[in-house]
């Protein structure tokens, strides 16, 4: 008897959500069964009446009809299944589905007895005892009286009442409690149920636990925040109409919630990867997931604010580039970590990310535009339509006499990056870009990207013709000193994501290079820092990665506050270039900063992105202004 009553009272939720998700009134889905079948759900809800030796599915006696019967409609479906799928549910999953059968008839005796008659002539479905993948019935509605339970095969299970009484021998026939929502709480699935209501629930949930059963709200809110609060509240059953979206809400779902300091342990295995990269980073191996958990939430620097805001000549400029960062990544990261650096910053703009051609821009759009003061073309590199180069911030500085670096948490021949030292119509044109670095226009420039200097199509060695240049060529960030010399870093660790075992790498090259520029040249420097990365995190719809990427950023602003308080003359803006993934924050708890999230798109959108700054003219970057107005604007400060 073991064995048999395993299937009604251990039933594990599938694995690929991680609650059970139920099809409430599967029937009167445009295609019953199939649609919930399609999703690799738990557990689907029948009501039945049983009239003339027949069973009818529908949810009033009136709409009894022919052509809906449940060996129609669900019975003959399921045993095709099983057949294909050689005695299981599924092709590629050995576990069982559940079939929650409504008795809506007054005729509970006679649909009982009917019901085992036909269950009997397909053991090898319905019989757990025979096939351990069979589908296990349960039933709800007009449920025999627990002391009638003992009259049906032990793989027939019933629905429970927390109100009823059962003997330890009933209890073993209770597959799962249903309830009434309306009973415990009147929310109607915006916010939260009041106080007194949660709690409420919270015993309902914790009465089912204790005897040892799931538990299923019915009547409930059925949207995303519902599901989202019956989730968190250990809720095992979430009751749906919208089984498509539920499934979809819920399917990857460790790369929808994210709190620093959990079980890393418990952490999601596997590599959360995107093909929607470009050609120059398409070959990024992914986000590791279980890399993704941090153990504690990162400390932050509190800037002195001497000089912020004050009107005085800028001798340094050091513009941080968060690439695909927009106000929910920023958001995320500020709650999951209880702060972050950026939003120290008193000085707050807002920026349009439009390129000239098209409303939602690409990298090399915004990228350009960050670099140039005009407004390019997706795909377009500090180049106009008809193929004229745009004078670069870096040609501005270099001409004032300063030093001029670009470090990037990805490959230097990727958009963003070389939008500060290249020119060319189409941003995959990596070794025609990387060439331009011949100029000598940069004195640090760090990233990854090995295969644009040696062995290019061209022929060329860049790495030979740098050193000829007087450059040093080193392949760690480590090795970027205070040396005099310029410096190309080109470090493959720099490839790839940041988690766990390289989280500061970003905030190491920044601060080096920083050392370097400002040791370089009397007259100050101009460096562009890029984290890559949060954009890739969401093509790839990764929220943990977006966390972890943001606060790794977050930790190279932090470095270019503490030099600009040391340094007292230097410019810190910090922005993005664009959104990527429209970005959803669902809820969140406040003492943990544990968060949901969802995404809406892999691509880009066009949202306004926050403009930080500090330092002297920090005032001067406030208001709503396009993208390209950020150069503008630094050309026109005093510049010492």
């Amino acid at each position: 008897m073991g064995v048999l009553l395993a299937g009604c009272c251990l039933q594990s939720a599938n694995a690929q959500y991680p609650v059970k998700i139920h099809s409430h009134n599967d029937y009167t889905r445009t295609v019953p069964f199939y649609q919930a079948y399609a999703q690799k759900i738990y557990s689907i809800e029948v009501d039945m009446f049983y009239r003339d030796g027949q069973f009818y599915v529908c949810h009033d006696e009136k709409d009894i009809a022919d052509g809906r019967t449940f060996e129609q409609l669900y019975l003959q479906p399921i045993l095709s299944l099983y057949k294909q799928n050689n005695g299981q549910a599924w092709a590629d999953e050995a576990r069982p589905l559940q079939l929650l059968i409504e008795i809506k008839s007054d005729n509970t005796s006679a649909f009982m007895d009917a019901l085992t008659r036909l269950f009997e002539e397909h053991p090898s479905v319905f019989n757990p005892s025979v096939n351990p993948n069979a589908v296990r019935v349960t039933i709800t509605g007009h449920v025999p009286a627990p002391d009638e339970f003992a009259r049906y095969p032990e793989y027939i299970c019933f629905d429970g009442d927390l109100n009823q009484n059962y003997t330890a021998r009933q209890l073993e026939r209770v597959a799962l409690f249903s309830v009434d929502f309306q009973s415990l709480s009147k929310w109607n699935g915006k916010g939260l149920p009041v106080a007194s209501e949660r709690v409420r629930i919270a015993e309902a949930v914790s009465r089912a636990h204790a005897a040892g059963k799931p538990v299923r709200f019915w009547g409930a809110p059925d949207g995303i925040t519902a599901w989202n609060l019956f989730q968190s509240m250990g809720i095992d059953y979430i009751n749906t109409d919208r089984v498509e979206r539920c499934a979809d809400f819920f399917s990857n779902w460790h790369n929808k919630t994210y709190v620093i300091g959990g079980d890393a342990s418990a952490s999601a295995t596997g590599v959360t990867r995107t093909d929607r990269l470009d050609k120059t980073t398409h070959d990024f191996a992914g986000f590791r997931n279980d890399k993704l958990q941090l153990a504690e939430r990162i400390p932050l620097y509190t800037p002195s604010y001497l000089n912020d805001g004050a009107d005085l000549p800028v001798k340094n400029v050091i513009l941080l580039i968060g690439d695909g960062m927009g106000l929910a990544q920023i958001t995320a990261a500020d709650r999951v970590n209880n702060g972050l650096n950026m939003l120290l910053l008193k000085h707050l703009g807002l920026i349009t990310t439009s390129s000239r051609d098209a409303f939602t821009t690409d990298s090399a759009g915004a990228g350009s535009a960050l670099a140039t003061g005009e407004q390019n073309s997706n795909r377009h590199i500090a180049m106009s339509d008809d193929g004229k180069p745009y004078p670069q911030l870096t040609d501005f500085f270099k001409e004032a006499g300063k030093d001029c670096g670009v470090v990037t948490l990805g490959n230097v021949a990727d958009a963003t990056p070389a939008a500060f030292y290249g020119h060319n119509v189409e941003r995959d044109n990596a070794e025609d870009l990387t060439r331009e670095l011949l100029n000598g226009k940069l004195s640090v420039l760090a990233g990854s990207g090995m295969e644009c200097f040696v062995r290019r199509k061209d022929g060329l060695d860049l790495r030979n013709e740098l050193k000829q240049r007087g450059y040093r060529f080193v392949t760690q960030a480590d090795e970027i000193d205070a040396d005099t010399a310029k410096v190309v870093c080109i470090d493959e660790e720099m490839a790839k994501a940041t988690d766990t075992d390289n989280f500061d790498l970003l905030a190491n090259a920044t601060r080096r290079s920083i050392e370097l520029l400002n040791g370089r040249n009397p007259k100050g420097f101009f460096l562009m820092v890029e984290g890559a990365k949060v954009d890739y995190a969401g093509h790839s719809n990764c929220f943990p990665a977006s966390v972890v990427e943001t606060l790794g950023f977050d930790r190279a602003v932090a470095e270019a506050l503490k030099f600009a308080d040391r340094d007292g003359k230097t410019l810190v803006i910090v922005t993005g270039d664009h959104e990527t993934g429209g970005l959803t924050l669902i809820d969140g708890d406040n003492q943990t900063g544990r968060m949901t999230a969802c995404y809406v798109t892999d691509d880009h959108t066009p949202i306004m992105l926050p403009v930080f700054s500090y330092g002297p003219q920090a005032d001067k970057f406030g208001g709503k202004y396009y993208n390209y107005d950020i150069p503008r604007r630094i050309k026109t400060l005093p510049i010492e």
